[in-house]
């Protein structure tokens, strides 16, 4: 038999209700359901895409350091809150017509539990693929590794904290419209 390490404390209840968060999140995206969507995030979030490099076979990370470096998004829910504005004013020139979305989460599982200031945080890993398609023939997929911070409060969890490393180093996309 072949036991799968978990964090101690992560029990099937905890994984189930992490999941159907990741996936219901993903189900507001692809419905362009922003301003609920919105709810889900934690006044403090932190949403980092860093870049990724190519670099030898020994060096120690091939993504860029997450703290004053470039990545391809870096916000705050300020920042987020006012991309999702401008695509909500129907004169965005990357979504306009808007993109059809499918995001793909998949093998979910958590990596850590510990008491927060407000209630649980959990960090849970997963895949994503991210599929666009606009207009008749642009399409873009956007394939990586995520690790999401999520903070339990009175009225279900929060993204505190997202990485997203995507598998690749040079975005084929126009632009970069899309939340992973």
């Amino acid at each position: 038999m072949t036991t799968v390490p978990t964090a101690p404390g992560a029990d099937l209840q905890l994984a189930f209700s992490v999941q159907q968060f990741l996936f219901h999140e993903a189900d507001l995206l692809d419905d362009r359901d922003y301003d609920q969507w919105l709810t889900l995030l934690h006044p403090d979030v932190r949403y980092v895409v860093p870049l990724a490099r190519n670099v030898p076979r020994t060096a120690t990370t091939e993504f860029t350091v997450e703290q004053h470096d470039l990545c391809w998004m870096d916000e705050g829910l300020d920042t987020i809150t006012q991309r999702i504005r401008q695509i909500q004013t129907n004169i965005h020139w990357a979504e306009e017509p808007p993109s059809r979305v499918s995001h793909l989460v998949t093998n979910t599982r958590i990596t850590d539990v510990a008491e927060g200031e407000q209630g649980r945080q959990v960090v849970a890993r997963s895949r994503i693929l991210v599929y666009q398609n606009r207009g008749e023939d642009e399409v873009n997929l956007f394939v990586g590794k995520r690790s999401d911070t999520l903070e339990e409060g009175p009225d279900g969890w929060r993204l505190l904290r997202r990485v997203v490393h995507l598998d690749q180093n040079v975005l084929l996309a126009k632009a970069l419209t899309v939340f992973l």
